[in-house]
């Protein structure tokens, strides 16, 4: 009997465990960390993509320096970041981040649109295989972005709920931050530009 007992409390401690939410919070979360570590990876293979791009473009509209700059200035502000699984343990951080990735895609927009300008960079075998590959990745980024929205859903509803927010709480859960989908759609959002006149200034 002495033997069974440790066994015994064992098996009523993780039925606990278990009715309370804990599993569920811990499978959770690694579903999470999963996601993310996906979410950053297309965004780096975006990232990697953009020097080959640029100088593909500059061979033929040079004079769209203040394209480029853009482009260039925020791929900094993303590099800047440190993009690590902890980021969406920080809320601000991950704001940050998204916020910093949105400007970043507005950048790329505007990039796209000077070939728009100019026929010959239109067909240039180079830039129509990088275009192809930029779209690709930002595809694969949609998906892994809404993989990791819909894990953040389901692991925030159990942190909230009685009485796994009880667990939650006991062993130091906190909810995700999100990602704002609409505010960053805003962001992205193609601009309008008009090639009779000079590009902005970057800011």
């Amino acid at each position: 009997m002495g033997r069974r007992f440790p066994a015994v409390v064992a098996f009523a401690a993780t039925a606990l465990l278990s009715g309370c939410g804990y599993n569920t919070l811990q499978s959770t979360d690694e579903q999470i960390k999963a996601a993310w570590a996906e979410v950053l990876n297309q965004y780096q293979r975006r990232t990697d993509l953009i020097p080959n791009l640029v100088e593909t473009v500059k061979a033929f509209a040079a004079q769209e320096q203040q394209v480029f700059l853009g482009v260039t200035e925020a791929r900094s502000r993303v590099g800047s970041i440190q993009a690590t699984p902890e980021l969406i343990n920080d809320p601000q951080a991950f704001a940050r981040f998204q916020q910093a990735q949105g400007a970043l895609s507005s950048a790329l927009s505007r990039l796209l649109l000077v070939a728009e300008n100019y026929p010959q960079l239109k067909s240039d075998r180079n830039f129509r295989d990088l275009q192809a590959q930029l779209e690709g990745t930002e595809n694969r980024i949609t998906v892994a972005r809404n993989r990791y929205i819909k894990a953040v859903q389901a692991y925030n509803v159990v942190v909230r709920q009685f009485p796994s927010n009880l667990t939650a709480m006991l062993f130091g859960f906190k909810e995700k931050p999100q990602f704002t989908v609409e505010n960053e759609k805003e962001i992205s959002k193609p601009p309008k530009v008009d090639f009779s006149k000079p590009a902005p200034e970057a800011k």
